[in-house]
């Protein structure tokens, strides 16, 4: 699992929005072993100003390694970066039903 809980600036818009979408779809389609991609709204009223999170599981470790290094993934994060006030990571393992 991988898991990241963002903050961003504010004034960062719907626009933004859609393009990180379209980093996640993109990501979907060009790595491999990934088991689940989603990049999404959070909707708890306990964030902590944390408003969005993407949400991945992956075959294996390897496969993580690879997602992090993959040309979409550094697109993605390359664009993201600076509209990013906070974050908070969690990787590790979690059982797949």
């Amino acid at each position: 699992m991988h898991i990241v809980m963002m903050e961003f600036v504010p004034g960062t818009d719907a626009a933004f929005f859609q393009k990180v979408e379209d980093y996640a779809e993109r990501i979907r389609r060009e790595c491999q072993g990934v088991r689940l991609y989603h990049f999404g709204a959070n909707e708890a009223a306990r964030s902590q100003g944390y408003t969005h999170a993407v949400v991945s599981a992956f075959d294996d470790a390897p496969t993580h390694d690879a997602y992090q290094v993959s040309k979409a993934h550094v697109e993605m994060k390359t664009y993201m970066g600076p509209s990013i006030q906070r974050l908070v990571v969690y990787d590790g393992a979690a059982p797949l039903l």
